[in-house]
């Protein structure tokens, strides 16, 4: 993530040249040596063995945290005190009420902040959002949503920091959070949900190869029922040992005029259903994302020439540098992030009390 945000702040002026300059001006890595060979390789002026060194520049305007989950609460706070801006990847924080605090200490400071669910960032998703608040799916009767992978399906994959109970839960925030989120943006709050949270393998090695083995305490597989504030139901499904599945994040939304279906693993088109045509030739329209749906036409004057996943955090940085540069909020915020968040807290205790949890 640290290369992909590196990769968004050199781009960002280059597509959206009304924000403010970017200057890459320090980068800090786990040792000095790390540090200088990431700054020589991505542009950044100075680095730094040491985080703090970065948070308290006074040269430092934004910070971007890019590290595991554990972190993020004593990088940001520390940030937000400096009186910096801060991008933090998600989940925001192991604990919510970490992410509260988080949340709290950047509004009462006023600094701007964004949390990394980019791939609401595309503009075909801006459109979906759009037809379905202009009414053109009609009254919404569904949603079904997953968000699978499968880099955590051999039972052999060692141990890791994504997998430690002392950074929060498992798949459900791992990527649960993205497809919660992703639902959130395109259908509004989500009201109520129960959930059947599981993990599917007990334990791990503790490296690859190693004999000795430690359990597994986070979960592998979540599926959730919602019912959205806006009265509609829905399904959402986390997986990271889906098998074959690389980057399965989508949604098929229903209503009565039509319907939306979209995945990332096809991030470039959206298909839409119009109902009430000649049966004959009725059946879903593919939408190819082109000039016409902003910003596309920031990276490519050309339709059906594909925007790719660094081009999305590109969109998500540029935003995030444009409401610095206007003083208001471009979202996903601390905030909103604290609210997803909230969702997996709820699904996991409804998993557990087998029942039915209302999000406050």
């Amino acid at each position: 993530m640290g290369k992909a945000h590196a990769f968004a702040y050199r781009a960002a002026l280059a597509a959206f040249p009304d924000i403010p300059v970017p200057r890459l001006e320090m980068i800090a890595d786990v040792d000095q040596g790390l540090a200088a060979k990431a700054a020589h390789q991505y542009g950044f002026q100075r680095s730094s063995g040491h985080w703090r060194d970065l948070v308290n520049d006074p040269n430092v305007d934004v910070v971007s945290i890019t590290t595991p989950n554990t972190l993020h609460r004593e990088m940001a706070l520390a940030a937000i005190a400096a009186g910096k801006h801060v991008h933090c990847e998600k989940p925001l924080s192991p604990s919510l009420a970490h992410s509260l605090e988080m949340v709290d200490a950047a509004e009462k400071a006023g600094v701007s902040t964004q949390v990394g669910f980019n791939y609401i960032k595309n503009p075909l998703l801006k459109l979906a959002r759009d037809m379905i608040a202009a009414g053109e799916l009609g009254e919404i009767t569904g949603f079904r949503g997953i968000h699978a992978e499968d880099y955590m399906h051999d039972p052999e994959s060692p141990y890791s920091w994504r997998i430690d109970p002392v950074g929060g839960p498992g798949v459900i925030a791992d990527l649960g959070s993205h497809i919660i989120g992703m639902a959130r943006f395109l259908l509004g709050p989500i009201a109520e949900v129960t959930a059947d949270v599981r993990t599917v393998v007990a334990s791990r090695p503790v490296a690859r190869g190693a004999a000795e083995r430690k359990d597994v305490l986070v979960d592998d597989v979540a599926r959730i029922l919602v019912n959205f504030g806006r009265g509609c139901g829905g399904t959402i499904e986390a997986n990271w040992v889906a098998t074959g599945r690389k980057m399965q994040l989508g949604f098929e939304i229903s209503g009565e005029k039509g319907s939306l279906v979209f995945s990332q693993e096809r991030l470039n088109e959206l298909l839409f259903y119009k109902a009430g045509g000649d049966a004959r030739t009725s059946g879903y329209v593919k939408i190819e994302a082109g000039p016409q749906h902003v910003p596309y036409g920031q990276f490519c004057i050309a339709g059906g020439h594909q925007l790719g996943f660094n081009d999305l955090k590109t969109i998500e940085i540029g935003e995030f540098l444009r409401g610095i540069g206007e003083g208001r909020v471009s979202g996903p915020d601390f905030r909103e992030a604290y609210e997803i968040q909230k969702v997996v807290e709820a699904a996991i205790a409804a998993s557990r009390s087998r029942s039915w949890v209302k999000i406050s």
